[in-house]
């Protein structure tokens, strides 16, 4: 897929987060393939009362490598028109459109009825989840607004797969959640714990992004109390995120082996997060798939997962790390196994599975779809 004019509609710079990320790492996987490569994202994304976080936006200059626009507003359907127009005009070879959530389906979904109007166009939804993690009246009509109009789809999951193919016959394909490479190379331990003002001696686990409900924190943390974890005086967790709900109802359940940083980890900052880590836990409670372990896989570090979603298809049991039940104990078990192991025992799996979860693979299965 080369030489085309390519438009990505969806969050980016000053937006953050890691669906922003993901924007402009595939924007620059198109670039590098010789397509004319263009982001549209939000002007305007959520009402604050809607935003649990500190703020939607990064601080600091946008990528100069990166063509960016701010021309989105997600709540006023005359800029939805006048968008829409705009990039019908210009007549690009493909629009990728990026899903996460059935509220940004009209304003996305009417964009892109509106591209399609020039006959030339071809729009495909990347659809990262459709259904909601936590669920909305209105909700299925919206994503059924969204997926009609679309021609095709790609999904980071294979649950997400049947999910569209409830919806419709169009042509969709699966493709891995490729490694989230654009924050740098692996540090030493040693050198990320000094960094970080963590503890030479101790061994890490880590628990990293946004904190929501579905996120399962608190089941982690329960682990984090069971007495054969408390008896292992060597071991803590590293809880690195800002919280995106009440941090009130996971206090009573902090302990002295817990050290939280609650704010957004810059991209400058994660290597050594991910570096000074021994294991990177996933304890969710539903999931679609997860831009984390792909992080993990990026830094090769071990990971322990839920059996929820697709994180098992990710995580092999037992080869990247462990998949447990969602509930404490269970977590408390494979927390406990990892630490049966010798160092390393995962990381000749993990450093070839690295290589199968790559852009240049996900940009071939996208362009299947021309």
């Amino acid at each position: 897929m080369t030489n085309r004019k390519i438009v990505i509609i969806g969050p980016a710079h000053p937006i953050r987060g890691g669906l922003a990320a993901f924007n402009e790492r595939l924007a620059r996987q198109l670039a590098a393939q010789g397509n004319e490569v263009s982001i549209h994202t939000f002007s305007f994304q959520y009402p604050g009362f809607m935003f649990p976080g500190k703020t939607q936006y990064a601080e600091g200059p946008g990528p100069a490598d990166l063509r960016i626009f701010r021309t989105v507003h997600s709540l006023n359907p005359l800029n939805w028109r006048k968008t829409g127009l705009r990039i019908r005009k210009e007549k690009p070879d493909l629009v990728i459109v990026a899903y996460w959530l059935p509220l940004m389906a009209m304003s996305l979904g009417s964009i892109a009825r509106m591209i399609r109007g020039n006959k030339h166009t071809r729009v495909i939804g990347l659809v990262h989840n459709l259904i909601p993690h936590e669920k909305r009246p209105g909700d299925a009509v919206l994503n059924r607004y969204f997926v009609n109009s679309c021609d095709a789809f790609i999904t980071l999951s294979k649950e997400v797969l049947a999910d569209i193919r409830q919806l419709t016959a169009k042509p969709a394909v699966f493709a891995p959640h490729p490694v989230y490479d654009s924050f740098g190379n692996a540090v030493s331990a040693a050198e990320a714990k000094q960094r970080l003002g963590l503890d030479a001696g101790k061994r890490y686990l880590l628990f990293f992004g946004f904190i929501r409900a579905y996120k399962g924190l608190d089941l982690l943390l329960e682990a984090m109390r069971d007495e054969r974890i408390k008896a292992v005086s060597n071991l803590e967790l590293l809880v690195a995120g800002e919280f995106y709900e009440d941090r009130k109802k996971y206090e009573p359940l902090l302990s002295d082996h817990v050290k939280v940083i609650s704010d957004f980890i810059p991209d400058s900052e994660v290597k050594y997060y991910f570096s000074a880590a021994d294991l990177v836990v996933q304890p969710y409670k539903t999931a679609t798939q997860s831009g984390i372990s792909q992080m993990a896989y990026h830094f090769e570090k071990p990971m322990l997962v839920t059996a929820v979603g697709g994180l098992p298809e990710i995580v092999p049991d037992g080869k990247a790390g462990y998949v447990t039940a969602p509930n404490a104990k269970a977590i408390a078990d494979g927390i406990l196994r990892f630490l049966s192991q010798p160092p390393g025992v995962f990381s000749n799996f993990i450093r070839e599975q690295k290589q199968l979860y790559s852009w240049e693979h996900f940009v071939n299965t996208l362009g299947t779809l021309q």
